[in-house]
């Protein structure tokens, strides 16, 4: 591209998400900080700046149809376009996941952040995308969403979750089924697993930094064109389905 490349980061005003926006930015990129916050967000983008990033806020509530709306009005005020679009906001739903005793509305709040958010920005921001010259989609998966790794007693996948971890598990399909949709036209669209990282999602019980956890989104936001699509990766390659 001629022009600095337009990234957007959703839950960008800490940990992973933060930390990608650091790692794009690295890349001379203008990066979004995408966050409802509006405290975190602001201070999110003055610490990206004094670390050298063309970083600018975004006001943006995943779970807000009207909030997505606007902020795909705002980037198309300021740039014309979006290049690349990385959905890492997330929660977890909260403590207490047995599915035998689970809150329906913690399995509500994870699918409507987890699934639904990426759903609905991306959507709002496809025809943004759809103008970029090599368009990116990552969204932040998990190990956890992996039903191959859930089924397998010997794998380490975490808590038992009925909440979080199908969130992410819907996720990884609905990703494939955008792969196939925009097979041809340009859009990579693939799922970055960052790995157990040391963040508030987990109460910093993770044992990777935010900035490895990172790593493997910003390499998949800066894929070659003709790189792959409907992928599901960490920093060592394809992980299992």
């Amino acid at each position: 591209m001629n022009e600095k490349t337009v990234a957007l980061v959703t839950g960008a005003n800490k940990g992973i998400g933060y930390e990608i926006a650091a790692g794009l930015g690295a890349l001379g990129w203008r990066v979004g900080v995408g966050a409802r916050d509006e405290g975190r967000r602001t201070a999110a983008v003055a610490a990206l700046r004094a670390g050298g990033a063309d970083a600018f806020a975004v006001p943006l509530d995943v779970t807000d149809d009207a909030s997505a709306a606007a902020a795909a009005d705002l980037l198309a005020e300021r740039f014309g376009r979006l290049d690349v679009l990385v959905n890492n906001a997330a929660v977890t739903g909260g403590p207490g996941q047995e599915p035998t005793a689970v809150d329906l509305a913690q399995v509500r709040l994870a699918v409507e952040t987890n699934v639904l958010g990426v759903i609905r920005v991306t959507n709002a921001l496809l025809p943004l995308l759809r103008r970029s010259a090599s368009p990116r989609i990552v969204n932040m998966s998990s190990g956890v969403g992996s039903l191959t790794l859930q089924s397998d007693p010997e794998a380490s996948t975490g808590p038992i979750s009925a909440a979080y971890a199908p969130s992410k598990s819907f996720l990884n399909a609905v990703t494939l089924q955008y792969a196939k949709e925009l097979r041809g036209t340009g859009v990579l669209v693939n799922l970055a697993c960052p790995g157990y990282c040391d963040t508030d999602l987990n109460g910093h019980q993770g044992t990777r930094t935010p900035a490895q956890g990172a790593a493997v989104a910003v390499r998949l936001a800066a894929l070659p064109d003709g790189g792959p699509s409907g992928g599901f990766f960490n920093e060592d390659g394809p992980l299992p389905w």
